[in-house]
């Protein structure tokens, strides 16, 4: 039997190797577009990121060790251009010599995959735009990071790679903008509130998300420097182009083959339409395992399991495909997410009679370190009870809550089958009770009237309007809301009248539970609990004008919001900006947000935020939607460090180095970059271009001073009774001493306004560079900085410093305390040491995966 592959990656190496196995006198020939073959795409964007460090780690087999293990004959650098299926050939083209080769076959596997969809927009081909399908397009993009030491990127498309992408991108401190054109994240893998909580957890986290925008341009001469969309214009030095894949099927255009938007029609056997061609993988629409339907899910999972159940089918074995769920689990910055089977909408779409709930439960021992929490979506027919589909969201071991699902669904199970599942238990691994059979009783409660419960889309789609908010936390927390203490509930409650539609609300969801239990008991007949409860939904009591609490005045600072004291509910929203730049689209957006959001009003803080006046609590959160539609966040309090801010000195006549370059990139850097590391204190930064010192950057925690240093050609001097380089300093520490010209350098705040006064070319040259001031406070207590003694003559020099400087506060400060107060503690000159050394960035990993300062000093 002679078998001819077509693809060299995961389906076609698998039914290479399996069948070689099942089959020793099979003649099988592999042939592949790719130097590579059997390359880890799945791990592609971890070598971006730095995870996986070498390239020979994402090479599984080599083709000379390949053929070897498995006595396959492989041609590599061989693409497939046409397919005549009566003579039984396959011309192929080399890649090397530019010749076509044919090739014979008794039965042909195609595998060619698919490939990275490009969007047809303007400047696609600029240098740094990226797919991420292959080793050398993760190898490039890691080689034009480090090279162009880039600082923003643009994710296109919200999908698993390209989620993957930005988390990875994200751990080099790189700023990181998603867009995607659909309304969600996660588009028909998630239901939309799933989908919508994976997106606030990464706002959050520093990774800029906007949903239901396109991208119209990608622009720059020669490289990127932007991307235009749908929702405004987004500054990068990267993008990254994740918006789906298409499969590698143009070549078999007219040959016969049924095709559905370029995928191949397969049946339980794998088999196309035409005789003994059979396709897997990427290229190959195979069926839904639960409905029957036609499916095209391009995994890798499945590609290797289509791949080895094709050669036993090959081989003479009676075997069949029973089809996929569309299983897939993601890794984002602190959150990981699961899913298979149907969602809510799929199972609507096909007939089922659904039912769904959110659970929040344990993902272990509550009481075993660094337990948390699991969010779990369940998706069942009610009529059958019959466990349709899973979406679980959490920190932990989210593919094992998936893969129960998975178990359940290929078996054909009903929820009751969940029940007593003898699951394993230990405190550091689950809880008593499995988080996925709780979540079933959860369900199983709902289905049967024990629960009567609103879910988080019916809540956010407005079904809880006309009814009262009642707060069952341990601690009221919900504003506007009646808080009830579930302990004292022995009757009914006062001012509560039965008839009243009452919305039930704790943290996670089981006091609430239980507080309906004991109404409905007291003949409450309208009580209703809010599914994944606060934990999960954003809950907002509209009460215009009431009191908002200590707690929560708290929280909304941290998003930038600082209260008006004149008023019991209304904030200043300051809007992040690029030392106080903005577009003009983004102007647009915050103008149009102070109409929609709060009085109309702007103002300009010290530190050049645009600050957004009287925003009404209840708009706290559609004001930051809006605003990060245009790509703008609010921010910029808490013991972090604090947006940066310099003077305009490529504007002043006295400005000696770009501030506002070197500013944007302390920005993306230390602001963006280091966004979610705490601090003992706010650290401040300023950038000033010159020592007149306008922006004051010795009264920062950090500041960086532009300097020239005059460099005195003694020789030169003619001793002029009217020497025009003394008269033309501004401190006076040029001066004449017997009758020749002295600049005092320990004096000398080299301004460079000396240089090139002299006619006779004592002073005509100078060395640029940077001073940094370290310790510098003002407001109750104020301090002047202090300069380290080097004047640096190179940007990445001062990026260092500050770094280093950033690290030290947090490993070294005490919590309370301003870096001037860790500067005075530890010593100037120890201070200088460490900065001037590289100790600090040896100890980076380690002091920012410490868990330090969790409340820091800041109390703005």
């Amino acid at each position: 039997m002679k078998v001819l592959i077509l693809g060299g990656v995961a389906a076609g190496t698998k039914a290479a190797a399996k069948l070689k196995r099942e089959d020793r006198s099979a003649q099988v020939t592999l042939i592949t577009k790719s130097a590579d073959i059997s390359y880890a795409g799945c791990g592609l964007p971890y070598y971006v990121g730095g995870v996986i460090e070498e390239r020979g780690d994402l090479i599984v087999n080599t083709p000379e060790k390949y053929a070897a293990l498995t006595g396959v004959t492989v041609y590599t650098l061989r693409e497939a251009v046409a397919l005549d299926s009566e003579a039984k050939t396959v011309t192929a083209k080399n890649l090397e010599t530019g010749e076509d080769e044919v090739y014979d076959y008794d039965s042909l596997v195609i595998a060619t995959g698919a490939s990275a969809s490009v969007p047809p927009v303007e400047g696609v081909e600029l240098s740094g735009v990226f797919t991420m399908r292959t080793p050398d397009d993760a190898i490039g993009m890691r080689a034009y990071l480090e090279e162009k030491n880039v600082k923003r990127a643009v994710v296109v498309g919200g999908g698993f790679i390209g989620l993957e992408v930005a988390e990875n991108l994200k751990d080099r401190g790189i700023s990181v903008t998603v867009i995607d054109f659909a309304s969600q994240l996660l588009p028909n893998v998630l239901d939309p509130e799933m989908a919508g909580y994976v997106k606030r957890h990464l706002q959050k986290n520093g990774i800029r998300v906007i949903t239901g925008t396109k991208a119209k341009a990608i622009l720059g001469d020669n490289q990127v420097s932007d991307v235009r969309t749908s929702a405004g214009t987004l500054p990068c030095e990267i993008v990254v182009l994740s918006a789906g894949i298409r499969p590698n099927t143009g070549f078999l255009a007219e040959t016969g083959l049924e095709m559905f938007k370029g995928t191949i029609l397969t049946d339980g056997g794998l088999r196309t339409n035409l005789p003994d061609i059979y396709a897997v993988g990427d290229c190959a629409m195979v069926k839904n395992r639960l409905t029957g339907a036609p499916q095209w899910s391009p995994m890798g999972s499945s590609a290797n399991m289509e791949g080895r159940t094709l050669a036993q089918t090959l081989a003479g074995k009676e075997k069949c495909y029973p089809g996929v769920l569309g299983t897939g689990v993601v890794k984002l910055p602190g959150l990981n997410c699961g899913r298979t089977g149907l969602t809510e909408a799929a199972a609507r779409e096909v007939g089922f009679d659904v039912e769904t709930v959110v659970a929040v439960t344990d993902d272990k021992a509550h009481y075993y370190p660094g337990s948390d929490y699991f969010i779990t979506k369940l998706i069942a027919d009610k009529k059958t009870r019959r466990l349709l589909g899973a979406q679980v969201l959490g920190t932990g071991a989210v593919d094992k809550m998936t893969d129960i699902a998975v178990l359940g669904i290929s078996m054909g199970a009903v929820l009751d089958d969940f029940d007593n599942m003898d699951f394993a238990y230990a405190p550091p691994f689950s809880t008593a009770i499995h988080p996925f059979v709780q979540a079933v009783y959860i369900l199983e409660n709902k289905l049967g009237g024990d629960l009567i419960s609103m879910t988080p889309a019916e809540y956010a789609a407005g079904k809880a309007e006309g009814y009262r908010v009642i707060d069952v936390g341990q601690e009221p927390s919900i504003r506007g809301a009646l808080h009830v203490d579930l302990g004292k509930v022995n009757g009914p409650i006062e001012g509560l009248d039965k008839e009243d539609k009452l919305l039930l609300v704790c943290n996670r969801g089981k006091r609430a539970y239980f507080l309906q239990n004991r109404l409905r008991y007291f003949g409450y007949t309208n009580t209703v609990v809010l599914e994944g409860a606060s934990y999960f939904n954003e809950v907002r009591v509209g009460a215009p004008g009431a009191a908002v609490s200590p707690e929560e005045i708290t929280r909304v600072k941290g998003l930038g919001f600082l209260f008006d004291k004149r008023t019991q509910d209304r904030f200043n929203a300051r809007v992040i900006t690029r030392n106080g730049k903005v577009t003009a689209e983004e102007n647009r957006a915050i103008t149009e947000a102070a109409e929609l959001y709060g009085t109309g009003e702007i103002a300009m803080t010290s530190r050049l935020t645009v600050e957004i006046q009287g925003v009404p609590y209840d708009n706290v959160e559609p004001l930051r939607e809006h605003l990060a539609k245009a790509g703008l966040e609010t921010g910029g309090t808490g013991s972090k460090v604090r947006p940066v801010v310099s003077c305009k000195g490529t504007t002043c006549q006295y400005g000696l180095i770009d501030t506002f370059e070197l500013s944007e990139e302390i920005h993306e850097r230390f602001y963006r970059g280091y966004h979610n590391v705490m601090l003992p204190h706010k650290f401040k930064i300023a950038v000033g271009g010159c020592p007149n010192n306008c922006v004051k950057p010795d009264l920062n925690d950090l500041g960086v001073v532009g300097q020239r240093v005059p460099e005195l050609e003694a020789e030169n001097c003619r001793g002029c009774k009217v020497c025009q380089v003394e008269n033309a300093c501004p401190i006076k520490v040029a001066k004449m001493v017997d009758g020749k010209l002295v600049i005092d350098q320990a004096q000398c705040n080299h301004c460079g306004r000396c240089v090139g006064k002299c006619p006779f070319n004592a002073l005509m040259n100078y060395t640029d560079g940077y001073r940094v001031y370290i310790g510098g406070r003002w407001g109750k207590k104020v301090a002047h900085g202090r300069y380290l003694d080097r004047v640096f003559t190179s940007k990445e020099e001062v990026l260092d410093v500050i770094e280093k400087a950033i690290l030290l506060f947090r490993e070294q400060g005490i919590t309370g305390e301003r870096f001037a107060d860790t500067i005075d503690r530890l010593g100037f000159e120890a201070v200088q040491e460490q900065l001037l050394s590289d100790g600090l960035l040896q100890r980076k990993s380690e002091n920012l995966s410490a868990q330090k300062h969790l409340k820091g000093g800041a109390t703005c």
